[in-house]
């Protein structure tokens, strides 16, 4: 029987008390690769060896009657921006090609292994995550698995797929202005951002230092909370969800919505008693900083290798950091000190809220050979657009969940954002639409 007929945790529980092996699922996973990546593109390094050695581990731990971990035999996996001890940490890039490979496996994946988890492979992004599309210049465009012809979105496109493929059950993603947010709406699964600094980012290649965060997908509110507690180390205490206090974001974020984003957003806003609206200001200033400190930091950190291998970058990410090489340092400057105002207005908009409610993306994933949506009347490109709704939430810091909302047409998804440090209420708050049939991953 496949591993992967079963969800997160049904997988560790079935491996846990011996009814399925952790070596079985790893089969599966790697026979399901071989058979239907090719038309996905999800996967760029399969780690056949590490996994097999992981799996051999929770076997034998569960035959000694050891504890194997809360994950035992969930396979899962990492964007090539995280390190995996013997492998070349490329950041979906050529330019990293030929650098030494990591001597010991990033923080977040260390962990998941020690969950009992197994690492799979190394997943398809934007190069150096400087992107909303998960189209590489050197690995080529990952495809939507509900629609082959659509965009996954990015940069961790590559995780959010191949969890929406059943190819693994949990991913790692990053998320700078929205690289984990916008691939788990477009692809239905469910992605966590969490508070900046909450998650461990050692062995990670970065992109925006200030702005930077890592966090999972999962194909369950149960399995991401799960992968939650192994990445923090800790479990979180109940939640009484019927006593939190919801709100939608209004303004920016109630503009330009598709008709099906608009209704499925009200849909989930009636379930979980969203009546208020919170009005955020400036929030288009807050936008255009979160573009201004991409490219600023992003330029200073790539400033070097563009100086000696300039031909070996994608062509659109290399001129976008040429250009944020030439910004003035008032304009970043100005940037920052934005960037500092609207946290403080975001920790002002939760004074009567424990949640805010707000779309994840304007609407359905568009088709990759014309990558536009409407914005405000007009047809623009997906890729400058597609993070609207995440790039201002970015400024702040704060955790963000990804709702996976029942629609009739491709995936949307919704996001639902706490205060720092309470990613707890929003895990609570998505098992408890996951358990009603409000929410759920769509898996293909």
């Amino acid at each position: 029987m496949s591993g992967l007929e079963f969800r997160t945790l049904d997988i560790a529980a079935r491996v846990r008390s011996g009814e399925l092996s952790a070596t079985a699922v790893t089969k599966a996973v790697f026979a399901d690769i071989a058979e239907r990546d090719g038309a996905l593109n999800c996967v760029t390094r399969p780690l056949t060896d590490r996994a097999f050695a992981a799996a051999a581990a929770v076997d034998s731990a569960v035959a000694e009657g050891c504890d194997p971990g809360a994950l035992a035999g969930v396979p899962f996996g990492i964007k090539d921006l995280f390190d995996v001890a013997g492998q070349v940490t490329t950041a979906g890039s050529k330019v990293l090609a030929n650098d030494p490979p990591a001597t010991r496996d990033a923080a977040l994946v260390a962990r998941l292994i020690e969950a009992g988890a197994i690492p799979v492979a190394l997943t398809n992004m934007d190069e150096f995550a400087y992107g909303f599309a998960t189209d590489n210049a050197h690995h080529g465009v990952t495809r939507n698995p509900h629609a082959p012809d659509h965009l996954a979105g990015g940069s961790s496109g590559g995780s959010a797929a191949g969890v929406a493929a059943r190819l693994f059950s949990l991913g790692l993603g990053s998320d700078t202005n929205g690289s984990i947010r916008v691939p788990a709406s477009l692809c239905g699964v469910w992605g966590l951002r969490g508070t900046q600094g909450r998650f461990p980012i050692e062995g990670s290649y970065p992109f925006v230092a200030s702005l930077d965060t890592v966090g999972p997908f999962a194909d369950s509110a149960g399995g991401l909370r799960a992968c939650f507690e192994a990445l923090v180390r800790t479990e979180n205490a109940p939640v009484d969800v019927g006593g939190l206090k919801v709100a939608r974001l209004g303004g920016w974020f109630a503009e330009n919505m598709s008709a099906s984003m608009q209704e499925a957003v009200d849909a989930l806003a009636a379930r979980i008693g969203a009546k208020n609206t919170v009005e955020l200001p400036e929030v288009a200033r807050a936008r255009a900083s979160a573009f201004v400190i991409s490219a600023s930091e992003g330029a200073a950190l790539h400033l070097h290798r563009l100086r000696t291998q300039a031909k070996d970058y994608d062509p659109s990410v290399r001129d976008r950091l040429l250009a944020g090489a030439l910004l003035p340092a008032s304009l970043i400057f100005q940037a920052h000190r934005l960037r500092n105002w609207f946290r403080a207005r975001m920790h002002e908009a939760f004074a009567d809220a424990d949640i805010l409610l707000a779309p994840a993306v304007v609407g359905e994933a568009p088709r990759f050979d014309q990558p536009l949506i409407e914005v405000g009347g007009k047809m623009v490109s997906a890729r400058a657009n597609l993070g609207l709704y995440t790039q201002p939430l970015t400024l702040a810091g704060f955790p963000v969940l990804t709702v996976p909302m029942k629609t009739a047409g491709l995936p949307l998804g919704a996001q639902l954002i706490a205060r720092p440090g309470r990613e707890d209420l929003l895990l609570a708050l998505g098992e408890s639409l996951e358990r009603d049939g409000t929410a759920e991953a769509r898996l293909v």
